[in-house]
């Protein structure tokens, strides 16, 4: 199983920004999907996720600005980011817990970088 990220980039402050991650190889099916993101000196951090079923969670801080949303078809996951600060700052990594047959595990992302500059 592969997660492939996309979207990162260089953006001002105030601008917006979609990632995207995709999972493909052996899977039964996806449960739950989120995003994560670690600044440098610091520890990974949940960002958002998101059930199956579509329901969502965030991190206070980006509450209103991002939204998570998944196409269970397409076995992705987006992260719409708004409103962007410099705080944002940070390296971006998809997360999803795949079942293949009988197993079950959780898969990152390598990663995409969002820079935000004031």
């Amino acid at each position: 199983v592969q997660l492939q990220a996309s979207g990162g980039g260089l953006v001002q402050a105030g601008g917006s920004l979609r990632l995207s991650c995709a999972a493909s190889g052996s899977i039964s099916s996806i449960n739950g999907m989120g995003w994560y993101r670690q600044a440098p000196g610091k520890q990974r951090e949940l960002v958002a996720d998101i059930t199956r079923g579509g329901r969502t969670n965030y991190k206070d801080s980006v509450k209103g600005r991002f939204t998570i949303s998944r196409d269970n078809d397409k076995n992705t996951v987006y992260l719409q980011m708004g409103s962007l600060k410099p705080e944002d700052t940070a390296v971006y990594y998809c997360n999803a817990n795949i079942r293949y047959l009988l197993i079950t595990r959780d898969y990152w992302g390598s990663g995409t970088l969002v820079t935000v500059s004031s």
